[in-house]
């Protein structure tokens, strides 16, 4: 675990400043190289097939990128039972969530001249969704975003998931596909994928929306195909953010910390009290836990002195963390004040992998400061709002003269003329 220090003394430092040591101490991979790269992809089965082999499934390369049907039905029903428990309750818990968040009733809004503008939400007809693969098989994040899909009223949803060596979908992800009635799933990763669900390929239908957490890759094809379809958000690589004070065991923070690290070497880990002597005991139980799990010990984590709990929330506000952990008593009088955070775990059992798996909340979450405009993936980013305009003779008497000057004023004169030989 790299380690390095550093101290917040108070809100006067600008975010910029605070993304200058960030983009510092936590390498990412060239932007600019990527991008050249993903331009390159084509909307072709052929060309997803040849990436995927090369990437992907490199020694047995797939013939077709549609998984049968069938697969999903026998990998539900082959999964250890414990696993399928697991996933039951998780995915039950992310659609109570889910379902408390869709506006199913139209509004109607009667305005004072007398006509009326009703508004409503409608659901895209497809969304494809991402399911990363590589360091790990991810079922988690099919229920993440499949289940807000089907609760927003998609009526097709469509995954691509990278395919293992062999070229076959990890069995739990297929799992996953059908105890969330997922309709297609597409054996293909990366920046290729998401290019292939918003353009199409002679197999593969476009959709409307991508969404899924993914590598740097994946990320920047989704900010390119953000043109056509709609996104989630630029979500990765992952942060954590703890705040903590004297009376948690180090420990506990640590494993919280390890527990991010697991998600690659470009986790930004933070560690925030008032306390040097606190701090110290995290360094020692982070670096000593992480000394002893495998895939943890490349990321970086920084520690951050402030002089008061109020500091501390400043700081988060600025750096605006995808997890943020108050690991302190009054926890949740300071979750109030937090503004920017992607999601906020407040009190000493509410560890952020509780959110990555089963406790309800989405773990698809905006990160690199992106939490300033953006909020957990959910069934909003699968509809979209409709207005229908009523108006009677008596509004448009009413209302045409308005529209007449505001049109000439803008140039306009005909709209005028269309407003006003309704009067």
């Amino acid at each position: 675990m790299r380690v390095r220090r550093f101290e917040w003394k108070n809100a006067a430092a600008t975010s910029a400043e605070v993304r200058v040591w960030a983009l510092e101490t936590w390498p990412t991979v060239n932007v600019s190289d990527i991008e050249r790269a993903v331009r390159k992809s084509a909307n072709r089965d052929e060309t997803i097939l040849e990436l995927t082999a090369r990437f992907d499934a490199t020694e047995t390369p797939p013939t077709s990128l549609r998984v049968d049907d069938a697969e999903r039905v026998e990998a539900l029903s082959k999964i250890d039972s414990e696993l399928r428990a697991s996933m039951e309750l998780a995915a039950a818990n992310i659609r109570i969530v889910a379902e408390a968040q869709v506006d199913l009733e139209p509004r109607e809004i009667e305005l004072p001249q007398g006509q009326s503008v009703e508004v409503r939400e409608v659901p895209v007809g497809a969304a494809g969704i991402y399911a990363p693969g590589g360091r790990a098989a991810y079922p988690s994040s099919v229920l993440m975003c499949a289940i807000p899909a089907r609760v927003a009223g998609v009526e097709r949803i469509a995954l691509a998931t990278p395919p293992g060596p062999t070229g076959e979908v990890n069995p739990a992800v297929l799992a996953a596909a059908a105890l969330c009635e997922v309709d297609e799933v597409y054996a293909m990763g990366g920046a290729q994928a998401i290019f292939a669900l918003a353009y199409g390929t002679e197999t593969i239908t476009a959709v409307d929306v991508v969404a899924g957490p993914g590598n740097a890759w994946v990320r920047e094809a989704k900010a390119r195909v953000s043109r056509i379809v709609a996104i989630d958000s630029l979500a990765g690589p992952s942060e954590l953010m703890v705040l903590l004070d004297g009376e948690i065991d180090p420990k506990w923070a640590a494993l919280d910390l390890c527990a991010q690290a697991e998600h690659g070497s470009e986790t930004s880990l933070v560690a925030v009290a008032t306390n040097e002597r606190v701090l110290n005991e995290v360094a020692v139980a982070t670096e000593r836990t992480a000394a002893s799990r495998s895939g943890v010990a490349d990321a970086p984590l920084a520690l951050i002195r402030v002089p008061e709990l109020s500091d501390a929330i400043d700081f988060a506000n600025a750096f605006s963390p995808e997890h943020l952990e108050l690991l302190v008593p009054d926890g949740a009088a300071l979750a109030a004040r937090v503004t920017t955070a992607g999601c906020v775990f407040s009190g000493a059992y509410s560890a952020t992998a509780f959110g990555d798996y089963a406790a309800g909340s989405n773990h698809v979450l905006p990160t690199s400061r992106a939490g300033r405009f953006s909020g957990p993936l959910g069934p909003g980013i699968f509809r979209r709002k409709m207005a229908t305009v009523v108006v009677p003779p008596e509004a448009a008497a009413k209302l045409a003269p308005h529209v007449d000057t505001l049109a000439r004023a803008e140039g306009f004169p005909v709209h005028g003329e269309s407003a006003m030989i309704r009067r």
